[in-house]
């Protein structure tokens, strides 16, 4: 492995994906309160090191992460307002009072927040937010005035706003920013509370040997402050409509392919600026995380192009990205990256050179594994070191729940080769896992808690219902953090 950040995994580590909104607690979704505490406490007495998160964006109403209003911002819904009570600057019955429902909820209390803060708020508190609002200006103000005027006209996508707007008309912009001074104000706040909040549960975690690892899509949603700020950095006609689209070919699991619909970058103009849109997007995701994987790492070496009217990926092609480019860039900025690569499905050997050039870590996951190759890549007699370990992803069934699915042959084929274990399904496949030569090895909570296909945080394909799953303490059964601890020391893992 790599020196600089990535030498997190110059030693064997394990840890858990869980996403904040998740935790249990009060309040809509997880956030990043008491309950975050604990989890690094319970991660800790389980001996492990690393949480994993889903990008932590503001996302659209479809909740999904990776289809994020913004590259740079948090997402205000995680924000513990309970926090925002100890600081001094809500009353503490503000928390029923606002309701349950979002948005709503976060701008009344971001609004009975912002009047406690110009009330109650230090000298050392306001220089601190000035700070923040001075140093991140060069992506804040793009997009708390793209908010602004998104909830103004009604939540519709910048490219249906009135044209001097959508287009950024110098003198539309700034009247703009006098009408709505109050509302810029208040979603400058949430950010800093964001930004606040989350780099001091950063720093406990940290300081108790837990590293933070994030998750940074390689594309980004249409309707962001990032593609409306910045269209020169994307495929988009007069009006700011996608010429070209993203996606996947047909293959073995769709005959049409995956259309995602996110615009394409204009690579040649990206390489032209030295990739400072990249550079800045990267580095936003250091100052958050020790670690982060990158989504369909493959798309820098080549990505699969579509135009965009057409209404599957059948038609598509294939279009070489500067990968190699880029990441020289990044590294000679930024340092050794401490990034993993999600190369996951079929690779072609520019893709693995490009990973490797680069000394970043590849995927496995063990539920796709179990084919019948002896050569799939998946089965842990094939991993390698430089790669991180899953059960499953947030993508997939939990463990018990793809077990179950799978017909009695195959079931049998899969203890047969995890030599007939005595730990059922999840523990079979998570001390699979835990004793790969994979220098990382990350579980879902769902397979430490053994939870069932009713407890999945995402079923690609289907568009109601996902992202919202959560749990409570009650159901992580009382053995897991000593059964978890036990595993990881015996297989390498245990770490100080």
């Amino acid at each position: 492995m790599r020196g600089g950040h990535a030498a997190i995994l110059d030693r064997r580590l394990s840890g858990i994906l869980l996403h904040p909104t998740s935790l249990p607690g009060p309040g809509p979704a997880g956030n990043l309160g008491v309950e975050a505490y604990h989890f690094i406490d319970f991660l800790v007495s389980a001996g492990q090191r690393v949480w994993q998160v889903l990008p932590l964006g503001p996302t659209h109403d479809d909740l999904s992460p990776y289809q994020t209003l913004s590259a740079h911002a948090g997402n205000p819904c995680i924000i513990s307002w309970e926090r925002v009570v100890e600081a001094g600057w809500l009353l503490e019955d503000a928390l029923d009072q606002a309701g349950t429902a979002e948005p709503q909820r976060g701008e009344r209390l971001l609004t009975w927040a912002l009047e406690g803060f110009r009330a109650h708020a230090d000298a050392a508190e306001r220089a601190a937010y000035e700070a923040f609002c001075q140093e991140e200006a060069w992506w804040l103000e793009d997009y708390v005035l793209y908010r602004a005027l998104r909830r103004a006209l009604g939540n519709r996508p910048w490219f249906q706003w009135p044209a001097p707007l959508r287009d950024r008309v110098p003198a539309d912009l700034d009247e703009a920013r006098g009408v709505l001074a109050e509302t810029l104000e208040r979603l400058r706040l949430g950010q800093y509370l964001f930004r606040v909040q989350w780099l001091a549960l950063k720093r406990h975690a940290n300081s108790r040997g837990v590293h933070l690892f994030g998750d940074l899509p390689i594309f980004v949603a249409h309707d962001s402050a990032d593609v409306w700020a910045q269209r020169e950095f994307f495929r988009l006609d007069e009006s700011g409509r996608p010429t070209v689209v993203a996606g996947v070919p047909p293959d073995y699991f769709s005959t049409e392919g995956q259309r995602w619909g996110n615009p394409l970058y204009d690579w040649e103009r990206l390489e032209a600026d030295g990739f400072a849109w990249w550079i800045q997007r990267m580095r936003t995701q250091l100052v958050l995380f020790d670690l982060v994987r990158i989504d369909h790492f493959r798309g820098f070496q080549a990505f699969w192009e579509i135009p965009a009217g057409e209404e599957t990926a059948v038609n598509g092609h294939w279009r070489e990205a500067p990968g190699d480019a880029l990441f020289r860039a990044l590294d000679e900025t930024l340092g050794p990256l401490p990034v993993v690569a999600e190369d996951l499905g079929t690779i072609t050997p520019e893709v693995h050179a490009l990973r490797s050039d680069h000394g970043l870590p590849g995927m496995r996951v063990l539920q796709f594994a179990f084919d019948g190759n002896p050569g799939n890549p998946y089965l842990p007699h094939n991993h390698a070191r430089d790669t991180v370990v899953y059960t499953g992803t947030h993508d997939n069934d939990t463990t018990s729940g793809w077990f179950r699915s799978l017909d009695p042959a195959l079931r049998n084929r899969i203890l047969d080769y995890l030599g007939q274990p005595r730990d059922p399904m999840p523990w079979a496949l998570i001390r699979a896992a835990l004793a790969s030569v994979s220098c990382l090895s990350m579980i879902p909570m769902q397979d430490v808690m053994g939870l069932d296909s009713s407890h999945r945080m995402n079923v690609p394909g289907v568009s109601d219902g996902n992202w919202q799953w959560r749990f409570e303490w009650s159901q992580v059964p009382p053995e897991a953090a000593g059964r978890l601890r036990h595993l990881t020391a015996l297989y390498g893992r245990l770490q100080g």
